[in-house]
């Protein structure tokens, strides 16, 4: 039996964390997660963390689910990466209608949904649902999985009408994998295409943008971890392993850094003020980032525990704070690399790997600072706010 403990959950990641290190290579030359790891971490749960109980999960809180992901980044980012976010396909699913939860969970309590939002593919009304055609990208950890996310927007029934960004939830039978996922960062997601032709998909099995942002879902589970706005997870799901790229990167540093001359003066590389600055800075910005995330949540929890509406401007910030982070830590890391001196660009660098995979998670839409800050920015300026993914 699982442990629903938060510090055993932590304290296993951590554990776990030491192997993935050792399977960097294995993982970064499949250019996925190895299977064997894939099993551990479902024997670990954490990628039950987030489902319901009633539904054989663990219903952690986010904070754990947070620090578990932070942990196991830093040993190997791209395994937190899928860990991450096939976990919280797990939440996404417990907000859908209880039949859908029904088509996946009754099968394999351990069942595993990889996902591409992106509204890439062409949606057609149908009787009883919708008819899906098309190509989606960047489908982290899909060889591993039985059922597939897709983002797409849906015709509107009139003229005047705006087409509805929905999310719809299709099972391995319907789409197949093409292999395209050749890159430089974060390269053991096989974060590869999905191909979808002609798929129906019952009503049942959709998700509405706009029921996630106001937390009216029909999914029926009533306990505080559901009733979070959906942007808020998944925006974090996203955007928190860069966290943990910056404990790796810096504990990179400081295993060579403390014994190692330069070879420029033959000088101690711990007396240079620049690798000094470079380490206090990715020390402090760990401190800076995860307060703020945490703090994030204890406010949004607290708004829900009282039964009360989260302020839309705090839901706003917050995003923008997710994004901010990322930019945050890559901007440390490139601190740290930066002082690291030539022998950093080698392939077998460990710092070379976190800078390569801060950099793509920073590539991702959702960690792009430069939407969610104007937004904020026109928030507190009067304007209406434009995201519905908050």
């Amino acid at each position: 039996m699982l442990d629903h403990g938060s510090s055993d959950l932590v304290a296993r990641a951590r554990a776990l964390a030491v192997a993935l290190r050792e399977r960097v290579p294995l993982t970064r030359s499949l250019r996925r997660v190895p299977d064997e790891t894939i099993e551990d971490l479902h024997e670990a749960g954490f990628f039950r963390m987030l489902q319901p109980t009633a539904r054989g999960g663990l219903q952690a809180d986010p904070h754990t689910f947070y620090e578990v992901q932070i942990a196991l980044a830093a040993g190997c980012p791209s395994t937190a990466w899928v860990m991450s976010v096939l976990a919280v396909h797990a939440w996404q699913l417990a907000l859908f209608e209880p039949q859908a939860q029904a088509d996946v969970w009754d099968a394999d309590e351990r069942a595993l949904i990889s996902s591409s939002y992106a509204p890439t593919g062409k949606v057609e009304r149908v009787e009883g649902g919708y008819r899906i055609s098309g190509r989606w990208s960047f489908s982290s950890g899909c060889d591993h999985c039985g059922w597939v996310f897709l983002g797409g927007l849906v015709p509107p029934r009139s003229d005047g009408e705006s087409p509805q960004m929905r999310t719809f939830l299709v099972p391995r039978t319907d789409w197949v994998v093409e292999d395209t996922w050749q890159v430089a960062g974060l390269v053991g997601t096989g974060s590869n295409d999905i191909v979808v032709e002609g798929a129906f998909v019952p009503e049942h099995r959709t998700h509405k943008l706009i029921d996630g942002f106001t937390t009216k879902n029909p999914g029926g589970h009533t306990a505080p971890l559901y009733r979070l706005p959906f942007g808020q997870i998944f925006v974090r799901s996203v955007s928190t392993s860069v966290i943990g790229c910056l404990e790796g990167a810096l504990e990179a540093y400081l295993d060579v850094g403390r014994k190692k001359l330069a070879a420029s003066t033959g000088k101690r590389v711990a007396a240079d003020p620049v690798a000094q600055m470079a380490c206090a800075e990715a020390r402090a910005t760990l401190d800076e980032v995860k307060l703020v995330l945490h703090r994030s949540f204890d406010e949004l929890l607290d708004h829900i525990d009282r039964d009360e509406p989260i302020p839309l401007e705090r839901r706003v910030q917050f995003r923008y704070e997710s994004a901010r982070a990322v930019n945050r830590c890559t901007q440390a890391i490139d601190g740290l690399f930066t002082a690291s001196g030539g022998r950093s660009l080698f392939l077998d660098a460990e710092i070379q790997r976190f800078f390569q995979d801060a950099h793509a998670i920073r590539a991702h839409f959702a960690n792009k600072p430069e939407g969610p800050g104007r937004n904020l920015g026109s928030v507190l300026l009067g304007l209406e706010n434009t995201d519905l993914f908050l």
